[in-house]
């Protein structure tokens, strides 16, 4: 087939209009700010937290990382449901809100057990359904793939920027200023809901007469509510052993553990980007989602093998951000491509009720193998439920 002949096959690219870029951008900017929020928390909480009343407990530390994800789990679909009955804006200021006292709260505990309280209190302000419902009214059909990944890879971004800003912050203003600083940033986010994301129509009937069982027997939104689950949960339970294990093997305190984290994220946000624009170019989803599960699957049963060496550990964390980030950006665009529009804001509600599932027991998880001084299981569990993952992304059909 002539080059010509190919151009000519090939469906036109739609472009974003500036409407639908505005939205996009500022709705992506505030998930990222939401979630920079919450991130920040875990790459330094279960060193920092040794310093106050309850902190040198792993249960408690873990169980103070990933409360908020339970209560997000349970509020993210009533809270979406609301958001189609009172507006997406109402929703999500009202979700900053308590986000932001919730925050307070935890920078005024004295001990781990209130800081529990205000983490719990934050993720009842469950916005994520309600951001990707809002996104998902801003665009058309044909481009809303491109601003789902957008908001997808804000994921990525924002717990990168918290690896490098978490121990500066800590390093300076100790636990307490952290926590002043995510409710800054949830405040921040509350004015950009309020005032900056443009009006847009909202399309009622995509989640109105959506049925959650229609969501439930759709074997391939399964499949993907399955594996961000585990996504999220192999991040939180690797950060309750990983902030220690490079204290110790590298000799950085809290407030160093950024000279680590920084070349980590750039060498792997150098490695992503290609990789992503590749996928979404050429429409290699599948083959990419099952590629970068492999990755993950393999890079996390290498971990306790080489838990001696700092350099080794470096590498692997270098290659387990690679795949993450991939991960992180591509899993929402594969559910805008998988989901059918007569449900397709119910399926994002489901989506980000499993990735809070995810952060609330792979927290508990982590926490309880820490305690018993087993925090190599944490890698082997990991890696069992990457392969688990990759098992199931391999029955999963190609998207259009």
């Amino acid at each position: 087939m002539t080059q010509a002949a190919a151009s000519a096959d090939k469906p036109p690219r739609l472009k974003l209009t500036a409407v639908e870029r505005k939205a996009s951008i500022m709705l992506a900017l505030l998930f990222a700010s939401r979630m920079l929020g919450l991130f920040l928390l875990t790459p330094v909480f279960a060193v920092a937290a040794q310093a106050i009343p309850g902190g040198n407990d792993a249960t408690r530390v873990g169980l103070a990382l990933g409360a908020y994800g339970l209560t997000q789990a349970i509020m993210q679909i009533p809270l979406g449901m609301a958001s189609d009955k009172f507006g997406r804006r109402a929703v999500i200021v009202f979700g900053m809100a308590l986000f932001v006292v919730g925050g307070v709260i935890c920078a005024l505990a004295p001990d781990v057990g209130w800081i529990i309280v205000g983490r719990t209190l934050q993720g009842l302000g469950a916005v994520s359904a309600a951001i990707t419902a809002w996104v998902a009214d801003a665009t058309r059909p044909e481009v809303r793939t491109r601003a789902m990944a957008m908001v997808g890879a804000s994921i990525g971004l924002s717990f990168a920027v918290s690896l490098v800003l978490s121990p500066v912050l800590v390093g300076n203003f100790g636990l307490s200023g952290l926590f002043w600083a995510i409710s800054l940033l949830g405040f921040f986010c509350l004015l950009m809901a309020a005032f900056a994301v443009p009006v847009v129509p909202r399309q009622e009937q995509d989640i109105i007469q959506a049925r959650a069982r229609d969501v439930l027997a759709h074997a391939d939104l399964l499949r993907l509510n399955f594996g961000v689950f585990v996504l999220h949960f192999v991040l939180m339970a690797l950060f309750i052993v990983m902030p220690g294990m490079l204290a110790h093997l590298g000799g950085y305190d809290t407030g160093s553990l950024w000279k680590v984290y920084l070349p980590v994220i750039a060498l792997s946000f150098v490695a992503m980007v290609p990789a992503v624009f590749h996928t979404e170019t050429r429409r290699r989803h599948k083959r990419a989602l099952e590629a970068s599960v492999l990755g993950m699957a393999v890079v996390l049963a290498l971990m306790p093998l080489f838990s001696a060496s700092f350099a080794a550990i470096f590498t692997l964390l270098v290659l387990f951000f690679v795949a993450f980030n991939i991960l992180e950006a591509l899993q929402p665009s594969l559910v805008s491509r998988v989901a059918p529009p007569a449900f397709k804001g119910l399926a994002l509600g489901f989506y980000n009720t499993s990735q809070s599932l995810g952060v609330f027991l792979g927290g508990l998880a982590g926490g309880l193998l820490a305690s018993r001084a087993q925090g190599e299981l944490v890698f082997w569990l990991a890696a069992v439920l990457a392969v688990i993952w990759l098992l199931a992304a391999r029955g999963m059909r190609q998207p259009a």
